[in-house]
């Protein structure tokens, strides 16, 4: 079992740009942060890991109204931060599936 790199600041660019509240991107940080705890366990098989990105992904789309809400959107640059995050987390856990795969649930 393979601890998450606790140097790396998970949505960094998302926390920094006043756009986005904080307390929403701590609501996508809680999911991506579900997805480490998962593979943090030494779960190697790809399909349950791509089940858990999914479930991940379908809960960051549950969040779009709330982001409207609060004058903000899941646009270019949080799409962009939350990719770059999943694509850390996979090469980090050496996870076999491309980021497009992981987070391809999505519609923002």
């Amino acid at each position: 079992m393979k601890e998450f790199d606790r140097d790396y600041k998970l949505l960094e660019d998302m926390y920094q740009d006043g756009y986005f509240p904080d307390f929403l991107v701590d609501k996508v940080k809680s999911l991506i942060q579900d997805v480490i705890i998962f593979l943090e366990t030494g779960e190697k098989d790809l399909e349950k890991i791509q089940e858990k990105f999914d479930e991940m992904t379908l809960a960051i789309n549950d969040l779009q109204e709330e982001f409207e809400d609060n004058d903000s959107e899941i646009e270019t640059s949080a799409r962009e931060s939350i990719a770059e995050t999943v694509e850390y987390i996979l090469r980090w856990f050496d996870v076999g599936i491309d980021v497009e795969d992981a987070i391809g649930e999505r519609d923002w």
